[in-house]
């Protein structure tokens, strides 16, 4: 530039100063002219602006300088010029910076800078004007200039173009709300290229890239937060186009999080301030925080320290909106950071990118972001990685499928499913897991894939008994939801969970309860499971299922019936419904059923007759009608006329009812012709009907005192030759079983009975039974439960041959060695057999000592010396060859054919029972060995085997814990052991206190007093007498 030439000569310093301003006030407006030129935007405006400089580079140039320090004086000029150049050193700066850097952030930042171009171009006509220019003596042209600089200086106007505008306010707003997505990032990118005049390439972004981060940097260092915020801001914008890749390690936030405004801070708390409130000195403070300050009796602003007039509270609105205003695109810059977090593949940049993104995504808004991000399938993904933090992934997964509709479709077409029931059978959160598939499940399509997912159905019942309540209520809701598809409530039932399967099916039509019903069939069924299968309205919805036309119907029903009546709560559900036991009759009843069918409903009223304990109850009308002599005979009249399938089950049937109803047994009992059917079923070829055949003709005659209900002759002694051949030859050990509970109720009177069981074999087969049975026990090994049924029987069956009014079966049986294994099952046998051999004993034993009272007698007729040595040579001679003598009857038992407990060693055996409490037991061991006791001439001896044997002991704990009947026997026993022995006086205190007790007792008081009187302990005259 050339140096203005003012014509003057320097002679002193302030002439000199103002030469050198003016000179560069002139260089300043020609580089300023100079950098108006290249500009990218609004170049119109600019060239006006850069036109007026001209002319006033021009002005300067022409004015006489000493004119003007003489108008405005030295220091006037001076600061005017001064003025006039930092004025066009701003501009020259606005313009550098309009020129240079990021052209993204020029087009976003051109408003403001065009509005700064304005105010200083108004700036400078002020300063010309202050030159008072119009004044001096100069040409009318320069006059003229001047007026019209200041004019269009003053009244300049920078306008941008409206393109410009529209892409700036876009950008703007794509960057604040982080609204964008690869597609619109892009052509928003577009538009910017066409204003700046580039193409919008990779090169471009590299270059646009550079220079923002460079920028950011800038800024950064000089603590100029917010300008970084939108550096950064951008930079994201040119990475969502994808037309370049983020580099790995590049973190996207800004960090202004870590630094955020100071201002923004409470100096008090020292956090962020979230309710800004004034004080009257004009600093602003968390409104807690002031307010416990104030608290302490502060009345100093914590800042200023100046003491405060007042300790009003202004909310600071405008503080409080900038600093919502920053966390907001706090939570953005966060959420852009998370989003390329997520899609690194850097572990730990996810791990963090997620923890951040599981918070933000609670906020709709960002929800919304994610889903245009697409990240749902990027979050299926990573929940398949173990080492990932899965429970921040599944909490995304929760908020996206929570807050945006459609992305629950997205979700589980990515696989989340079935990802999320690994993730549980894991053993992983399960909590966070059921919330996301709680939250698909809404959805009806999407919980059908739910439902069809393989082993998702059983993996949510097995978490409704969960410790956990949140678990397993959110898993009763997911199924809830899946409840309304007829399929999967079947998969709920199957895996132990009936409720909604209940519902389903009280509300389905017919075909639907059909195919459920039929479902149901195969299903297992724990206990547990049977108090949500008790619903009225379900048993109500099943039984309506009988009336149906369809025999397919019918059958499931009858199945899932079957299936039900297993379980003795089901069966009390049903039996109270008036309606079950009609239907299933009316079912049995009706001539054009299916046979099968009817099998099935006589095997339901069979097992719920078996499963029913207060059968005779009134409460139960549908059981009073099934044991009515109409019923009994209609389903016997099915016995005789159906194929033997359909036999077995109405058999099986009338056994149930039988054992339930004496009403019924007396019923069939009454009916020749039942009976004759019975009996001849016994020759069935058919083993099954065979053995329901014997079950019932055992159940009629069990108890009753006429015995069994045997066909008049000649079929009686076929009947009876029948029963001997199966209990001798029968392979089956059940038939064995009955067979010989049937032979022990036959009737007792009947001679021709006895010789045809003389005859047969059916004694040997006994024994047979009973040895084989102590071999068992010997070997140590448990008899079957049939085992010892069969034994209990055959023993039932013995008792006809050691009855005393049967000599001749009694003869028969001492051939036989049975008396040893008899002996055993005292102490091996079950309860019942143990107290069915000690009733045989007892009366084996009767006529034992029967015949030795007629020997006695016989022996006390007068005898001469002779015969008394006679006598006593004999006995020793007897003694000598039959070994020991016995210590109760001497010679007298020594045949072979004798039965005698003392010979058999049964008396300890005997007393050991007297401690089982099982009814009836301690009875019959009570009643044998009082068999002892019948001869006077033995009693001491006989009492002396008692209580050598501990019998005194056994006895005293029979009446201390024994039955009524039990302690009468023990009574009536005690009572006659007393008269040849004394006890100890240990025992006599025991047998005191307890006799004491009984005299409370009104059945045994007598009795008990008795003894105690016959031990001396009460008086004769006692009022218990």
């Amino acid at each position: 530039m050339t140096t203005m030439d003012f014509n003057i000569g320097i002679e002193d310093v302030g002439v000199a100063v103002l030469q050198e301003l003016w000179n560069k006030v002139g260089f300043q407006a020609t580089g300023l002219v100079s950098e108006t030129k290249d500009l990218l935007f609004e170049k119109d405006s600019f060239l006006e602006f850069s036109r007026s400089i001209s002319e006033l580079n021009i002005l300067l140039r022409s004015l006489n300088a000493r004119k003007v320090e003489n108008a405005l004086g030295l220091e006037s000029t001076k600061a005017a010029l001064t003025t006039l150049n930092i004025q066009l050193k701003k501009a020259s700066k606005i313009i550098k910076d309009y020129k240079c850097g990021s052209r993204l952030r020029l087009l976003l930042k051109s408003h403001s800078m065009l509005l700064q171009m304005e105010d200083v171009a108004k700036d400078i006509a002020k300063t010309v004007s202050s030159f008072q220019l119009i004044n001096l003596d100069i040409s009318l042209s320069l006059n003229t200039m001047t007026k019209q600089i200041i004019n269009n200086l003053g009244s300049m106007e920078f306008r941008s173009a409206c393109a410009t505008e529209s892409i700036a306010s876009e950008m703007e707003n794509s960057i604040s709300q982080n609204a964008r997505n690869r597609e619109n990032s892009q052509k928003l990118l577009e538009k910017v290229a066409e204003a700046v005049g580039a193409r919008a390439n990779a090169s471009l972004v590299q270059n646009e890239l550079a220079l923002l981060k460079q920028e950011k940097e800038d800024m950064e260092a000089q603590k100029k937060q917010a300008e970084a915020l939108q550096l950064s801001q951008l930079i994201d914008f040119l990475y969502s186009t994808e037309i370049v890749t983020r580099p790995n390690d590049e973190e996207t936030s800004t960090y202004h999080q870590q630094y955020p405004i100071d201002s923004f801070m409470c100096e008090l708390c020292k956090k962020m301030m979230e309710d800004p409130v004034a004080v009257t000195c004009g600093h602003s403070f968390e409104r807690k925080a002031i307010q416990e300050h104030f608290g302490r009796g502060e009345r100093n602003c914590p800042i200023c320290r100046q003491e405060l007039s007042s300790l009003e509270l202004t909310p600071n609105v405008v503080l409080r909106n900038s600093i919502e205003e920053w966390n907001q695109r706090d939570k953005d810059l966060k959420f852009q950071a998370a989003v390329h977090g997520v899609k690194s593949s850097d572990r730990s940049k996810m791990d963090k990118a997620l923890e951040d993104m599981q918070f933000l995504l609670e906020m709709p808004r960002y929800a919304t972001k994610a889903a245009e991000e697409g990240l749902a399938t990027k979050l299926v993904v990573i929940l398949k990685d173990d080492t990932i933090n899965s429970v921040a992934v599944l909490k995304c997964l929760y908020y996206l499928a929570k807050l945006n509709e459609d992305q629950k479709e997205a979700i589980v077409t990515a696989g989340a499913i079935r990802r999320i029931v690994k993730y549980i059978y894991k053993g992983r959160s399960k909590r966070d897991a059921i919330a996301v598939l709680l939250e698909l499940s809404a959805k009806e399509t999407l919980g059908e894939k739910i439902g069809d997912t393989k082993d998702c159905i059983p993996l949510l019942v097995s978490l409704l008994h969960k410790n956990n309540p949140d678990v397993s209520q959110e898993a009763r809701k997911v199924l809830q939801n899946l409840s309304s598809n007829t399929h999967f409530v079947v998969k709920m039932a199957e895996a132990g969970h009936f409720q909604p399967f209940v519902a389903r099916f009280n509300e389905a039509p017919q075909e639907t309860r059909t195919l459920m019903a039929a479902a149901f069939v195969k299903m297992p069924l724990k206990e547990n499971s049977v108090e949500e299968l008790k619903d009225r309205q379900f048993m109500q919805s099943l039984l309506q299922m009988l009336s149906s036309s369809s025999p397919a119907c019918k059958s499931a029903c009858l199945k899932c019936m079957k299936k039900l009546v297993a379980h003795h709560k089901i069966v009390k559900r049903l039996l109270k419904d008036p309606a079950t036991v009609p239907h299933l009759l009316g079912l049995i009843s009706f001539n054009k059923s299916d046979p099968h069918l009817k099998q099935e409903a006589a095997e339901i009223l069979a097992n719920m007759i078996g499963a029913s304990k207060q059968f005779e109850q009134p409460k139960y009308q549908g059981l009073q009608e099934l044991q009515s002599k109409h019923n009994v005979c209609l389903l016997f009249q099915l016995v005789t006329s159906a194929e033997d399938q359909t036999k077995i089950q109405f058999l099986h049937l009338l056994v149930e009812l039988s054992y339930k109803s004496k009403i019924a047994r007396d019923i069939i009992r009454s009916e020749p012709d039942a009976i004759a059917h019975l009996f001849s079923s016994l020759y069935s070829d058919h083993r099954v009907v065979r053995r329901w055949a014997m079950k019932l003709i055992y159940c009629i005659s069990e108890g009753h005192t006429a015995g069994v209900p045997l066909p008049p002759s000649p079929a009686k002694e076929t009947a009876i030759n029948t029963l001997a051949t199966i209990l001798i030859n029968s392979p089956d050990i059940e038939e064995r079983s009955t067979v010989a509970g049937i032979i022990s109720q036959l009737p007792r009177d009947d001679s021709s009975i006895d010789e045809i069981l003389r005859k047969s074999e059916v004694l040997k087969a006994i024994h047979e039974v009973i040895c084989s049975m102590d071999e068992e026990n010997w070997g140590n090994v448990a008899p079957s439960i049939q085992g010892t049924s069969l034994l209990e029987n055959a023993l039932a069956a013995l008792l006809r041959y050691t009855e005393p009014t049967k000599p001749e079966l009694q003869r028969q049986l001492g051939k036989l060695e049975v008396y040893p294994s008899l002996v055993r099952v005292l102490t091996r046998g079950s309860s019942l057999a143990k107290q069915r051999t000690a009733i045989a004993l007892a009366q084996l034993s009767q006529s034992t000592s029967l015949s030795v009272s007629e020997e006695t007698i016989r022996q006390t007729k007068p005898s001469t010396p002779l015969f008394d040595l006679m006598k006593l040579f004999w006995c020793f001679s007897a003694s000598s060859e039959n070994g020991n003598i016995c210590s109760v009857h001497g010679a007298a038992c020594s045949p072979r054919d004798t039965f005698c407990l003392v010979k058999a060693d049964a008396v300890r055996p005997l007393v050991r029972t007297l401690s089982n409490t099982e009814s009836g037991v301690a009875e019959a061991a009570l009643m044998a060995l009082e068999t002892l006791l019948t001869d006077h001439s033995t009693l001491t001896h006989a009492t002396a085997a008692i209580v050598d044997n501990e019998g005194v002991v056994a006895i005293l704990q029979v009446l201390d814990k024994g039955s009524l009947s039990a302690k009468t026997k023990a009574l009536d026993l005690f009572q006659k052991i007393l008269v040849h022995t004394t006890i100890t006086d240990t025992s006599k205190q025991r047998f005191e206190r307890i006799l004491i007790q009984l005299l409370h007792d009104d059945e045994l008081k007598k009795k008990a007093a008795l003894v105690l009187r016959q031990m001396e302990i009460i008086p004769e005259q006692s009022s218990y007498f």
